[in-house]
């Protein structure tokens, strides 16, 4: 007979068997199950609160007239089934205006627009996600992965700027390229040049302002890598004296625009502030500071106003100097412009759990379970959003995310979207577990969100893939990830696919900022580096070279180049059935080293390394000729 932890953690959507990547059984403990239920606000400590707990969840949702969420399709007929009798209703729509009604089996609804709507039955509310039933097909194309940061090549020194970006655009969009993909641009950690992965931001809902373009900055420490402290000191200081001119208090389009934004603006600036003063992590704070809330918050905001307004000010620049990017991107002819990428989370004490930490989950950090990429459990130090939250808001959370990144964006790339189907939360020093996410609720955010931005969006489906996933992205008109060194037929022989086999409705590339690019992948650079930080002891670094020279073969064959060119594998790219293509810039510069390796820090220089050539320079270069010349062959 199932205990009553079990029943709990069903009911609630938990999933603690599972199998991984490698085919392998899990089972996560009890305390496992308890930890996450907890994080989920749930008390299960004892057998007799798991009981207590489970009998009022069943109460609660028995008691529910209507679920708490429903997906229909825009400009479509509505019916909502009901489980009472003859009760009164109303319908409150995304514009403000009002239905009402009374009705008792079902309530019958004329066509909604697209949107998000709330039904009121009974004293109970229910959200209605209006969306597209799915997005329009996406044309064939090819585009550019960058790294922002890295776009100051040497003997310029800094940190790659968003008036790079602009450059960059509109030299790769005069060759031919529909889009410039770039890694995320969420808000970072000011105050700890040292936390400067782009996927550990303090807020996805605001930009980061290490890329924002200051005049006047001093040269910064030069070299092939960055050095993010002198860097970031020098941008500071030159933003300080650029904020200081232009009196922006004064300023009436600022100030709009600051209103504009509504108290969440106020409340991210406001961290900013405090950041400056208290260290970058809210939990090292004064306690009376870590609640957004308190009288302290309202005090020292009171006192600060030129600080916070400053903070402000920095966001309205960024803002700027994206839209300006995304201007030149498709005034240089890009179909799409500039391509976003969404973190899949937040830091756990940054700015957005600061801000709103009821929406968070506590004592668990996002992750992945084992897979053949990395074959122990990843746990990533981020924040999951409570999924009970989310439905109880309405989505307003997560739709609120992907509006502000489409805004600057023509493609907006999900990280991990697996996450949206089921996420793997882990808490301390514990085996993780699944916990299931409404999936066709944030599939239809997604949805509507694309459509009203009339832009792309593409979820990154790699890792263990959860049944139907890539099914429903497919139906939803959301673009999957094909990364060529994985797409193999691992139910046969493990040959590479070959590229008519893709599948249309995907992007394809041949790596990734987390795998080696292609000259370090023939090479085996990212095992030499595996060796060097001690993940790999140099029997399994042999074997594993040994592997990779039958990897190289394999793809050569399925190219068609024996001679391991790079054309021959942009071309293998081009002639893929994908949709879109993406070709990294390191690999038309001829690099060897990838951007990141997962699963280190310090040992190696992650998100620092340079790239050869400035924006500009690239218009005569021979390689981003020929990757533009192949990709017009295959008619992209």
């Amino acid at each position: 007979m199932i205990g009553a932890l079990e029943a709990l953690a069903e009911a609630s959507g938990l999933v603690w068997r599972y199998r991984d990547g490698a085919g392998r059984e899990h089972e996560a403990p009890p305390e496992s199950l308890q930890a996450v239920l907890a994080a989920l606000g749930i008390s299960a400590e004892n057998d007799q609160a798991a009981s207590d707990s489970l009998v009022a969840l069943q109460q609660t949702r028995a008691a529910r007239p209507v679920p708490e969420w429903m997906v229909v399709t825009a400009d479509q007929p509505v019916s909502v089934p009901i489980t009472s009798g003859a009760t009164d209703w109303q319908l409150t729509c995304e514009d403000g205006t009002t239905q009402n009604g009374r009705a008792e089996g079902r309530i019958d609804l004329a066509p909604l627009p697209m949107g998000y709507h709330w039904l009121m039955v009974g004293g109970v509310r229910m959200a209605i996600l209006s969306a597209p039933e799915r997005l329009p097909p996406v044309r064939r194309g090819w585009g550019v992965m960058a790294p922002l940061y890295g776009m100051r090549p040497v003997g310029r020194g800094g940190v790659g700027d968003y008036a790079d970006l602009a450059a960059m655009a509109e030299t790769l969009g005069r060759h031919g390229a529909g889009f410039l993909g770039i890694n995320p641009v969420h808000a970072g950690f000011a105050e700890d040049p040292q936390a400067f992965s782009p996927y550990s931001p303090t807020s996805r809902q605001w930009f980061a302002t290490m890329h924002v373009a200051a005049d006047g900055a001093e040269p910064a420490a030069d070299g092939p890598l960055i050095d993010y402290p002198s860097a970031l000191a020098a941008q500071k200081r030159a933003l300080e004296t650029a904020y200081t001119q232009t009196q922006a208090s004064e300023d009436p389009v600022f100030q709009r625009w600051w209103t504009e934004q509504g108290d969440s603006l106020q409340v991210f600036a406001t961290h900013q502030a405090l950041s400056a003063v208290q260290g970058p992590y809210w939990r090292d704070w004064a306690a009376d500071l870590q609640d957004a809330t308190s009288d302290a918050v309202a005090e020292f905001a009171a006192a600060n106003a030129s600080e916070i307004t400053f903070h402000a000010w920095l966001q309205w620049q960024a803002e700027c100097q994206l839209a300006a990017a995304q201007t030149v991107a498709l005034a240089a002819g890009m179909a799409h412009g500039l391509y976003l990428d969404l973190a899949v989370g937040t830091h756990p004490h940054g700015a957005e759990t600061w801000a709103d930490p009821d929406l968070f989950a506590r004592g668990v950090s996002q992750g992945a379970p084992p897979d053949g990429f990395s074959p122990q459990a990843q746990v990533w130090n981020l924040a999951p959003m409570r999924p009970d939250v989310l439905s109880a808001r309405g989505f307003a959370p997560i739709a609120h995310i992907l509006r502000h990144q489409l805004r600057f964006s023509g493609i907006l790339r999900i990280d991990h979207i697996l996450g949206f189907d089921r996420a793997f939360w882990v808490p301390e020093g514990l085996p993780g577990v699944y916990v299931t996410m409404p999936k066709a609720a944030l599939l239809a955010v997604a949805r509507i969100e694309a459509a009203r931005a009339g832009a792309v969006i593409i979820g990154e489906d790699l890792g263990v893939v959860p049944d139907r996933l890539r099914e429903d992205m497919d139906q939803s008109g959301i673009l999957g990830c094909r990364v060529a060194m994985f797409e193999r037929d691992w139910g046969g022989d493990g040959r590479f696919l070959a590229p008519e086999n893709y599948p249309q409705n995907a992007i394809a590339s041949f790596g990734s900022h987390d795998l080696p690019l292609w000259r370090g992948w023939r090479a085996g650079r990212d095992i030499d580096w595996r060796q060097r930080v001690g993940d790999m002891t140099p029997e399994a670094a042999e074997d594993a070279r040994t592997h990779r020279d039958g990897e190289v073969a394999g793809f050569d064959k399925a190219s068609g180049d024996t001679s391991g060119s790079m054309s021959g594998m942009i071309d293998f790219l081009a002639r893929s059935s994908a949709r879109l293509a993406a070709v990294q810039i390191e690999d038309i510069l001829g690099e060897g080293e990838q951007p990141n390796l997962p699963g280190t820090v310090h040992q190696h220089p992650n998100w620092r390394r340079r790239l050869r050539l400035a924006p500009a320079e690239l218009s005569n270069n021979q390689g981003l000729k020929d990757v533009s010349a192949i990709m017009a062959r295959h008619e992209r």
